[in-house]
């Protein structure tokens, strides 16, 4: 079967060869991490994610924090019916949701091995946000929270740092399906248990993009839940070679806050270093 799970639109048979995001037909999962306490507290609680890190990426950001697994396809290989039973393998009670991170590249396998299964915690999809209309269409039968990330306005931006030149046209209709499969957002006792928290990181030197980002979200996305992030750590692949500077990101919490956009999370700016990235 030709893979098409993504928006690049491969189209390669990866029972053969490898797509654009580096990984083969079985599902590549670099590192597990119980008890996983680095998302929002609405989505690690007290209890933490069971964080499932996959290998490979269908976008190939220059700052990925994670580029260690990114960029191929590492870790431990498993069939759709070898991963659904070493989810089920696990006490999910431990547990405060099923985190799955960049997940995109495997959509149609994670659909085909978690449809059915009663899951007494979220899954959370933990994505870049570019991804197909038709693909959130389908997912939204398994995942619960869906966990996006907004990145950039710019085409020169995103086609600059994620080679792909399309991103806020294919993420931002992504999010707005998101919002539509899940049009409201559930707690219980803290947690999200259904819904959409969109996640968007300022870059050095370009604030101006996140406000168009935080422009198109006041404008278009409804009841919006946002994370806005300052984590930026650079890395050895990074053209940017600084962090975040402290009033490049108060400029942008000062502009959600005039939009109104004032439901959702803001981080320290102390956020930006290696230390926060897990060791793969």
């Amino acid at each position: 079967m030709l893979c098409n799970d993504c928006p690049r639109m491969c189209g390669v048979d990866r029972t053969k060869v490898k797509g654009f995001c580096g990984c083969g037909d079985k599902i590549a999962v670099a590192k597990i991490i119980e008890n996983f306490m680095w998302e929002e507290p609405c989505i690690s609680g007290d209890k933490g994610a069971l964080a499932i890190f996959f290998a490979g990426c269908n976008l190939r950001c220059q700052f990925c924090q994670n580029y260690k697994i990114s960029h191929s396809e590492i870790g431990n290989l498993y069939s759709p019916e070898e991963f659904r039973k070493f989810i089920l393998s696990y006490d999910l009670s431990k547990f405060s949701c099923i985190d799955l991170i960049t997940p995109t590249h495997f959509s149609s396998i994670l659909l085909d091995t978690l449809k059915g299964i009663d899951l007494p915690i979220p899954i959370v999809w933990n994505s870049s946000g570019y991804e197909s209309v038709e693909m959130i269409k389908k997912l939204s039968s398994i995942v619960d929270v869906f966990l996006p990330d907004f990145k950039y306005y710019d085409e020169s931006l995103s086609l600059k740092y994620s080679f792909a030149k399309d991103y806020f046209e294919v993420a931002s209709q992504a999010i707005l399906e998101m919002r539509k499969q899940k049009p409201n957002n559930i707690f219980e006792k803290g947690m999200l248990q259904e819904g959409v928290l969109i996640r968007h990181l300022v870059l050095p030197e370009c604030k101006e993009d996140s406000m168009k980002i935080l422009d198109f979200v006041k404008e278009n996305i409804d009841k919006p839940f946002i994370s806005l992030m300052s984590q930026f750590t650079p890395t050895q692949a990074s053209e940017i070679k600084r962090s975040l500077y402290p009033l490049e990101y108060k400029i942008v919490m000062s502009y959600a806050e005039k939009l109104g956009l004032t439901e959702g999370y803001i981080q320290e700016i102390s956020s930006s270093a290696s230390s926060f990235i897990p060791d793969f």
